[in-house]
């Protein structure tokens, strides 16, 4: 039992990680980007190409973020001339497009059968071990993403995001770069996906295309407003809420003995849910953003 719960923790300090890095665009510059698990899927094929060729992780890692950086580019340049709903869909578009790309390049990605016998740098051999030193990575890994956030958010950067978010011809008339920001935020919101995106592959000793599904967006959504968008501790607690739903399902499949071809569609259907009944009750998350007010 601890083992498993040890396994739910590491997976939900990686989804944590993803969550902060899509509040920094959605929380702090309010980007609508649908497409934010292309990032993460990244950072998990720099590690699945890099480990099939052969290549020393100082070069992998450093290529898989420069790739999720200059996706981060070409999503900025799609929202040039689109208002954001249209440039939500767009970026949905763009991952779904890299996502079927990775599909069919079966030379190279291993389509859809995906990339094996991952191995992190620390890998002792022993898998209680290495679930326990994951656990300790990924526990400091998430310290780190929460006190980046955090000290953004209180930076004239994240004041500068807040600002477009609110009152962009404001932010315009004192002399920001509207572009110029959003790249920004996507670019540091990619790179930290990357990350997590590599810590997954590592994790899991694997990588496929199902990384890169729009559900899993919708899922890191889930998390962001269930939690409350903008507020660092709110994502957090809608991680840590989404992720014990999420894990409910396989106690309660035996249970209530549910089918498990319907174990998928009850995860999803139950987070939809709690994400409706949040809507409903606390549009602004659980622990809502608190905006100061100038008298």
């Amino acid at each position: 039992m601890s083992e498993f719960l040890l396994h739910i923790f590491c997976l939900a300090g990686i989804y944590a990680i993803v969550a902060l890095a899509l509040n920094l665009q959605a929380g702090y510059a309010g980007l609508l980007n649908f497409g934010h698990i292309v990032f993460v899927g990244t950072g998990a094929y720099a590690i699945g190409l890099g480990s099939q060729f052969g290549l020393p992780l100082w070069v992998v890692m450093p290529a898989g973020i420069l790739c999720a950086m200059v996706i981060s580019i070409m999503m900025t340049l799609l929202g040039r001339q689109l208002t954001a709903d249209y440039w939500g869909i767009a970026t949905l578009a763009l991952a779904e497009i890299i996502r079927i790309a990775i599909v069919n390049e079966d030379s190279v990605t291993g389509g859809a059968q995906g990339i094996g016998g991952l191995v992190a740098p620390w890998s002792t051999g022993n898998s209680v071990v290495d679930t326990r030193i994951f656990a300790v990575i990924i526990l400091v890994a998430v310290i780190l993403a929460t006190l980046a956030c955090l000290r953004t958010g209180s930076s004239r950067f994240g004041r500068a995001l807040r600002l477009m978010r609110e009152q962009p011809q404001l932010a315009m008339c004192m002399g920001y770069s509207l572009p110029w920001l959003k790249c920004r935020a996507l670019m540091s919101s990619a790179v930290m996906c990357c990350l997590a995106g590599m810590l997954l592959a590592w994790y899991t000793d694997y990588v496929s295309p199902d990384y890169l599904l729009s559900s899993e967006t919708f899922l890191i959504w889930s998390m962001v407003m269930i939690g409350g968008i903008g507020n660092v501790r709110g994502v957090l607690l809608g991680v840590l809420l989404v992720e014990g739903l999420y894990n409910f399902i396989p106690f309660a499949k035996d249970y209530f003995h549910i089918s498990p071809d319907l174990t998928g569609a009850l995860r999803l259907g139950l987070v939809g849910l709690a994400l409706l009944l949040c809507l409903l009750t606390r549009p602004a998350g659980l622990l809502p953003e608190k905006l100061r007010i100038l008298s």
